[in-house]
């Protein structure tokens, strides 16, 4: 038997921290801080939108999307995972530009590395499509 001094258990007893959520949601069943996927989808949308809007009338419709990763075939060489993808539209299909959300957090170390790769792709796949030099469409667009 150890000597404690009587007094109020604690909660913590085993030394693991706190538990349950640091903040109460506002809504049930939705958390009150945002995920990383939702501030991904953010900042993919905030590029989108200012490139888009300067576009527009050259692009036509595009469908912009972010997906997790992108499906590869078996044969795929593995040092190569591409960050994007940009596919024309034909006939009534409108242009499809996607963004792989995994591979390029993987290579961002910041907040900013990320926000720079987000938009490196994003203009990239769109000047794809217009088949003109990424420094036209963005010109703060770095090759490195």
């Amino acid at each position: 038997m150890t000597d404690r001094a009587p007094g109020p258990r604690r909660r913590d007893r085993r030394g693991r921290g706190m538990r349950g959520p640091g903040v109460l949601p506002r809504t049930p069943g939705r958390p009150e801080t945002r995920t990383r996927r939702e501030r991904f989808d953010d900042l993919v949308l905030a590029v989108v939108t200012e490139v888009d809007a300067q576009w527009a009338d050259r692009l036509g419709t595009v469908e912009y999307a972010v997906e997790d990763t992108p499906d590869l075939p078996d044969d795929w060489d593995p040092t190569e995972i591409p960050l994007g993808s940009a596919v024309r539209g034909t006939g009534g299909e409108p242009s499809r530009v996607v963004v792989f959300r995994r591979p390029i957090e993987r290579r961002a170390e910041s907040r900013s590395e990320l926000d720079v790769l987000v938009l490196t792709v994003v203009v990239e796949q769109v000047a794809d499509l217009l088949n003109v030099e990424p420094q036209v469409i963005d010109p703060r667009y770095e090759s490195d």
